[in-house]
This record gives structure tokens, sequence and C-alpha cells, in this order.
């Protein structure tokens, strides 16, 4: 079961989510697609492992602190907590739009 996500981490993506506005495929309206958006999004949270994975290398060789490794690491576990939160919610809006009549 994944834990759930607390206030201050919830604010945390949305100003993310809000502040990815670059690049992105451009709607009728003027704001960005959906699906560009959740690529973002997950580039972003891949980013954050890959730079956990860096850091951590980096501090194995001696050229890091261990506290550039706890941040790195808190960042990437936080940026998949969201991704496993989101994903949860668009299956269940999902379900429930399968479960309505017809």
């Amino acid at each position: 079961m994944v834990a759930p996500v607390g206030p201050g981490a919830a604010a945390a993506a949305y100003r993310a989510a809000q502040s990815v506005g670059t690049g992105a495929e451009a709607t009728p309206a003027g704001g960005t697609s959906f699906g560009a958006l959740l690529d973002q999004v997950t580039h972003g949270a891949l980013d954050a492992g890959h730079a956990a994975d860096a850091t951590s290398a980096a501090a194995l060789t001696g050229q890091g602190g261990v506290t550039e490794v706890v941040m790195a690491v808190s960042k990437a576990e936080l940026a998949l907590q969201t991704a496993v939160a989101v994903r949860d919610r668009v299956v269940a809006a999902y379900q429930d739009v399968m479960r309505m009549p017809i």
C-alpha cells in the first residue's frame, strides 16, 4: 500500500506542475495538454531518480557528502510517491467512468 501524500507534498507537486509549461504542446484554449503535462512530470521524476543515482555514486567515490545524498534520494522518493498517487487517481477515475451506465 502506498503511503498517503501529505498536504505539503501535494502543494509542492502542484507548484511544480504549474511551473512546467515550457515546450509543451498547446491546446486550442492556450493551455498545455494533459498528455504533455504528464510527460513532463514523468521526465521530471526520472531526472530526480537519475540525479539521486549520480549523487550516490559521487558520494561513494568521496566527491559528495551524505547530506546531498539524503536530499537527492528524498526528492526522488517524493517524485515517485507523487507519480504513484496520480496514477492511482487516474486508474480510479477510469474505472468509475467504465462503471457508468450508458
